[in-house]
């Protein structure tokens, strides 16, 4: 099996999995999270996790099937926001409450590495680079801090905002593609 980007991509629905395990099955994320911030988010911890499982893969599936810059900066940005951003919330939670914040130990220590090697494969194959990547942090900052002050809608924004953009590039794709073979006939 050839290691690329695409493959890589398949580490981050394991690595959200063991870290769900870590959040709700260990520990109890959701009494942590009600100490210090508003219950925003109405849906069950069940339900996040099978609604970010069900876009991480449709995710992967339309990058391997499109393989354009919309479908990687859409994948990247997601794991920016639920992955790694997710991650320093864990790390600076703890810190700044001087309470374990469940979820610290596969954020560091599975989420972080888990995000380089996926990123790596990205930067090595050219669909980003240092700046794109600072851009795509700060962007699923953005996204993780409006979710959990907002809750879960801005997300559904990003999401259907990512589809179109990544059914506009391979419409415009397709369009290339039909004009090189016009060209040949």
């Amino acid at each position: 099996m050839k290691w690329n980007f695409t493959i890589s991509l398949l580490l981050a629905p394991l690595a959200y999995t063991i870290h769900h395990a870590e959040e709700h099955l260990l520990y109890s994320f959701r009494d942590w999270r009600l100490r210090y911030f508003a219950d925003n988010n109405p849906l069950s911890t069940e339900a996040v996790f099978m609604v970010l499982t069900a876009i991480t893969l449709i995710y992967i599936l339309l990058h391997a099937g499109f393989r354009n810059r919309a479908s990687a900066y859409a994948i990247l940005t997601f794991l920016m926001a639920t992955q790694v951003v997710n991650a320093l919330f864990h790390l600076f939670g703890t810190i700044y409450f001087n309470d374990f914040s469940p979820g610290l130990i596969t954020g560091l220590l599975l989420y972080l590495p888990v995000n380089a090697i996926i990123f790596h494969q990205a930067m090595r194959e050219g669909w980003v680079t240092w700046r794109s990547t600072l851009a795509l942090f700060v962007t699923g900052a953005l996204i993780f801090i409006a979710f959990e002050m907002v809750g879960p809608f801005p997300m559904v924004v990003v999401q259907f905002f990512f589809y179109a953009w990544i059914a506009f590039e391979a419409i415009k794709g397709r369009r290339k593609e039909d004009e090189a073979a016009s060209q040949h006939d």
